[in-house]
């Protein structure tokens, strides 16, 4: 028993020293917790946001305007309607020369601040006007600016490095829930999972979901609020919670860093955010397929389809191989998979490894721009401006249309419908299938850019401001609609 006893004292006393020697231990030298620190260091950082807008929505009408034939001809009048929105942000950079600080938040905060207008209020309780740098939907990730006064102090809140996360860590969530007055509540909790994808469904969700899971109390008001580590790094941006009551359940979403960083700096450069693309169908590796493909686990994806002249084709890639590397990293599903292809430079070569007749093999692809940018930012591909119609589609083959359960062999897909938009006045939503363009049929995300192109040169010299669209809505049922520029 003494014997016990004296091994259980030396396992304290070798414990004890342990977390004394420990990079990070629990607590300093006075007994306070690390995460002491981190607040006092990032928490005049996090910003709180209130966005003023108008919105159009449809006045009261007579029944018998519903009828799609009589909407054609006499389209409802729209009302204005004042909304307003709060969420969180963070400055992460200042730049002295021009007294701008630049902050970090979510697209689903900041998008109807381009009509209208964004309040910045920091610690101090001052408040500035910001404009919009740039918004991307495809990832919930915004950039905002503020000018401030010369005397302001600034605080900047460092980013870290989102890849070498581990479940278990420390996370800390900064934000402003609810109301006014909880402004910068800071939350603690560990990361609780990682590489989350196909959590958050419906209109507003992003097409790219590679999120940080936490248990840090995140509420409504968080959105856009900074993840931090126990070094008061951010290594996300707090997005979303799984919710029954509306309410923090312990299940919060966070965009990555890495993920962030590289679509600020698109933003931040030229407002919009330029995509990589190879044109594959990339589909999910199951337990099945394993046995099928003589595969070692249950990772990488398969080759279901390959867009003629493409990137991928040009390669040689084809379909049935199986890729199992990109640029050395492992491919662990589908949604990998794209976020490692979308977030690759334009242009440069794209080393994979693949699996074909059993033999593994290694090809390079060529990234190119990916289709649908010129469409979803209003641009030809020689850059010159054309009237935005608000609208970003994605084939009826595509990833969206899976998750969506749209099976169809003909139209294109809608994937974003922008706010106060000619497509939101006409009652687009995302999952409708548009067919047709003016009597042309589109059946490709090209035909559509092209067709459309065309429809509004048309439009431009009979001095008209409608076109008008066939589509299909999510229940499946066909009407025409129109797009009408004001």
């Amino acid at each position: 028993m003494k014997l016990f006893k004296q091994i259980i004292l030396l396992l304290m006393i070798i414990s004890v020293s342990s977390c004394a020697n420990a990079k990070i231990s629990m607590f300093d030298s006075s007994g306070q917790s690390p995460v002491v620190k981190v607040v006092k260091d990032v928490r005049e950082a996090v910003v709180q946001i209130k966005v003023e807008s108008k919105v159009s929505v449809r006045s009261n009408r007579n029944p018998f305007f519903d009828d799609d034939f009589f909407r054609f001809f006499f389209p409802s009048p729209q009302q204005q309607r004042q909304v307003s929105s709060m969420g969180s942000g963070f400055i992460y950079e200042y730049n002295k020369s021009t007294n701008e600080a630049f902050i970090m938040t979510n697209n689903h905060v900041a998008e109807r601040g381009r009509e209208g207008t964004i309040t910045v209020t920091l610690a101090d309780k001052k408040t500035y006007t910001a404009s919009v740098v740039g918004l991307d939907s495809s990832t919930d990730v915004a950039v905002i600016k503020i000018k401030l006064d010369g005397n302001e102090k600034v605080t900047v809140a460092p980013l870290g490095d989102s890849s070498s996360l581990e479940i278990g860590e420390w996370a800390i969530a900064i934000g402003n829930p609810f109301a006014d007055g909880l402004d910068r509540t800071v939350t603690l909790g560990v990361i609780s999972a990682l590489g989350r994808h196909d959590i958050l469904s419906g209109e507003n969700s992003p097409v790219y979901q590679d999120f940080i899971q936490t248990d840090a109390a995140i509420n409504p008001g968080n959105s856009g609020g900074p993840l931090l580590n126990i070094r008061g790094e951010v290594i996300g941006i707090n997005t979303a919670i799984a919710s029954t009551s509306g309410g923090n359940i312990g299940i919060g979403f966070a965009i990555p860093i890495n993920l962030a960083k590289r679509v600020v700096d698109d933003l931040v450069a030229s407002g919009r955010v330029q995509r990589a693309y190879i044109g594959i169908l990339p589909q999910e590796i199951t337990s099945d397929l394993v046995e099928a493909f003589n595969l070692s686990e249950v990772a990488g994806v398969i080759v279901a389809k390959v867009e003629k002249d493409s990137p991928a084709e040009k390669a040689g890639l084809q379909i049935g191989d199986v890729i199992l590397e990109v640029a050395g990293e492992k491919v662990s599903n589908v949604a990998r998979f794209r976020i490692a292809i979308a977030t690759a430079k334009i242009g440069t070569k794209l080393p994979m490894k693949i699996l074909r007749d059993k033999k593994q093999k290694q090809i390079n692809i060529t990234l190119s721009a990916f289709p649908e940018d010129s469409l979803a930012h209003g641009l030809e591909d020689g850059g010159k401006a054309l009237i935005s119609t608000g609208i970003s589609v994605e084939s009826t083959d595509g990833q969206l249309a899976k998750r969506l359960n749209i099976n169809s062999d003909k139209g294109v897909v809608v994937s974003n419908v922008d706010q106060n938009s000619p497509a939101s006045r006409a009652g687009l939503q995302v999952g409708f299938v548009i067919l047709k363009i003016d009597d042309m049929e589109v059946n490709s995300v090209g035909e559509f850019n092209s067709v459309l192109a065309s429809a509004k040169d048309k439009m431009e010299k009979e001095s008209r401001n409608i076109i008008r669209l066939y589509v299909l809505d999510r229940n499946k049922n066909p009407h025409f609609t129109v797009l009408r520029f004001d």
